[in-house]
């Protein structure tokens, strides 16, 4: 029997990985949004226990300028996503694409052995997905 073969996450993540401390401001995180032309940062770890955060354009829209509090007073850790969700970089994009679904996420970091290698968007997968 033939198998056949399937696009990975890793073949339409995004390979920059793009982070901030938890500890800086959310006017910090969107400069280096605005400087990155992303949408989202990746928080990093503070040990090696820890889990990678994620803080979103949409988070600090609805956490921050939503209720009127100030990006200045704001710490990113206040308002990420923490643990991020995540799909390894072999994972077939059939499954990461159920995944992000059902757990109504536009995007996840991409992993490898515990390490953020990118990120992958829902659009891009279903992009390639279709196409295939």
């Amino acid at each position: 029997m033939i198998e056949k073969s399937y696009d990975k996450v890793r073949d339409v993540m995004i390979p920059e990985v793009k982070t901030i401390d938890g500890l800086a401001t959310v006017a910090e995180a969107i400069r280096q949004m605005r400087k990155n032309s992303s949408g989202s940062l990746i928080v990093t770890k503070r040990s090696e226990g820890d889990e990678y955060g994620l803080v979103t354009m949409h988070a600090i829209a609805r956490q921050v300028i939503e209720p009127n509090l100030s990006p200045e007073r704001v710490n990113v850790y206040e308002i990420m996503e923490k643990p991020a969700l995540s799909v390894r970089g072999d994972m077939n994009i059939r499954y990461a694409i159920r995944l992000l679904e059902r757990m109504n996420q536009q995007s996840a970091l991409v992993v490898d052995e515990n390490t953020a290698i990118g990120t992958v968007s829902l659009l891009d997968m279903v992009s390639r997905y279709i196409n295939q």
